[in-house]
């Protein structure tokens, strides 16, 4: 296997660095986030994952869609879209891997999302299997192997070594071209590694949640269940698990006035809020407890039923370590659902 030293990293760095834009997880005022390769940054794969997920690749927090220049009775529609060269995202941990398929069966349907999909097409991604999984984790519920993380080349951190599997023909072009890597005899080390992390997920303690209950059959009967009064008591209604959550995608379009004419952008939104989705008349949702449910109906159980079965959460625990009031969907998994007893 093609594989560099740990402690030849910064050669890598710098090699594809030159090749295209990198981005890394870094370290930043204490604060773990992807950050654009430099040569002076403190980049940091060791620590499991990032605060923000890298779902703002590809869905920005905040991003222009078109600009309007008027001049009297003229209006110029002014194209805001940039143009994407071939970057690499390096470090994606297996379950932001797997919010990128969700948010592509949202953004890459009909009509096609163009800012989403050239940011996407450009990407080439590298995983990095997670040697240490947090008692906060919980991906293995829903299909997520975090000792094979997927992307267009898996990364493996073992034995002083970190070892690279490209699984596509983009991540195999970099691999290939990088003179830094060399060939190592490490298939059954990584094997090793792979049972390793195995073993520790099955002991996590969120391992066995039971999703069983939550099909699109039951949604009427998961709707009015009287649990979520309990459950969303005392949520703030403060938006924290829907920024800090791979998969949500929703979003608010504004104007803003400019001296030179005017903006459209979009910015990330949350149903949490109390203004979401807010009409002339009135909000459909005027209660914080209708708010959560939708919350929790849409990852559990509304997204799934249009979307052979994929659940709308990849158990990454970001909600779970964020929430000011330890309410999350972990919670409600259980509260409604039950814990396996295998």
């Amino acid at each position: 296997m093609k594989a560099i030293l740990k402690d030849k990293l910064n050669l890598l760095y710098e090699e594809i660095s030159k090749k295209c834009e990198l981005y890394l997880p870094t370290k930043e005022k204490g604060a773990l986030n992807f950050k654009k390769f430099d040569g002076e940054n403190e980049v940091d794969i060791e620590s499991l994952q990032t605060v923000k997920s890298a779902k703002d690749f590809f869905f920005p927090q905040t991003e222009d869609m078109v600009n309007f220049k008027t001049e009297g009775k003229n209006i110029e529609i002014i194209d805001a879209r940039e143009k994407i060269e071939t970057y690499v995202i390096f470090g994606v941990r297996a379950c932001d891997y797997k919010s990128f398929e969700i948010l592509d069966r949202v953004f890459l349907v009909e009509p096609v999302d163009t800012m989403y999909k050239n940011r996407r097409e450009n990407a080439v991604i590298f995983t990095l299997a997670c040697n240490n999984p947090h008692a906060s984790c919980f991906c293995k519920n829903f299909g997520i192997d975090a000792s094979s993380p997927k992307g267009d080349v898996e990364c493996y951190d073992v034995d002083g070594y970190l070892f690279f599997n490209p699984l596509t023909e983009k991540g195999a072009q970099i691999v290939n071209g990088l003179t830094c890597l060399e060939e190592v005899k490490g298939e059954d080390k990584v094997d090793a590694l792979k049972k390793d992390i195995t073993k520790k997920i099955e002991k996590l303690p969120f391992s066995n949640l039971d999703l069983s209950k939550f099909k699109g059959e039951n949604l009427m009967e998961l709707f009015n269940r009287p649990e979520w009064e309990e459950l969303s008591e005392a949520c703030l209604g403060c938006g924290t698990c829907t920024f800090v959550c791979p998969t949500c995608q929703c979003f608010d379009i504004r104007d803003f006035k400019t001296n030179s004419g005017i903006k459209r952008f979009r910015c990330w939104d949350s149903c949490m809020y109390s203004d979401f989705t807010q009409m002339a008349a009135e909000n459909p949702r005027k209660t914080q407890m209708q708010r959560y449910r939708q919350r929790f109906m849409h990852k559990l159980c509304y997204y799934p039923s249009n979307n052979d079965g994929i659940y709308s959460c990849v158990g990454c625990g970001r909600c779970v370590k964020k929430c000011p009031q330890s309410l999350n969907i972990v919670k409600v998994i259980k509260k409604i659902g039950g814990e396996k007893n295998d």
